[in-house]
């Protein structure tokens, strides 16, 4: 889970998105929320829903393998809810 979590945390500071990490083991009422704001179809069969999960405000995203085949696929601005960064390489 760290592993996920430090992945999705280094791609949004080497893109400068900000972003507020919440560790849910300190707080109840914040996994209590995670829990509560994740689409029924998106949890699991059995048990919780692991970290990281992923929100943009109260817009859920989704999980760590999401994320990760968003970043694949180079769709990570429209998986987060975000507008898609210009390249920033000059035209020739």
């Amino acid at each position: 889970i760290k592993k996920k979590q430090q992945d999705v945390v280094r791609f949004l500071e080497a893109n400068k998105i900000e972003f507020e990490e919440v560790d849910i083991t300190m707080s109840e009422e914040q996994r209590q929320w995670m829990y509560k704001n994740i689409p029924p179809e998106k949890k699991p069969a059995q048990g919780n829903p692991l970290p990281p999960q992923i929100f943009n405000g109260d817009r859920y995203c989704g999980d760590y393998d999401s994320f990760f085949e968003s970043k694949e696929s180079n769709t990570v601005f429209s998986f987060l809810g975000l507008k898609p960064r210009l390249a920033s390489k000059a035209e020739p």
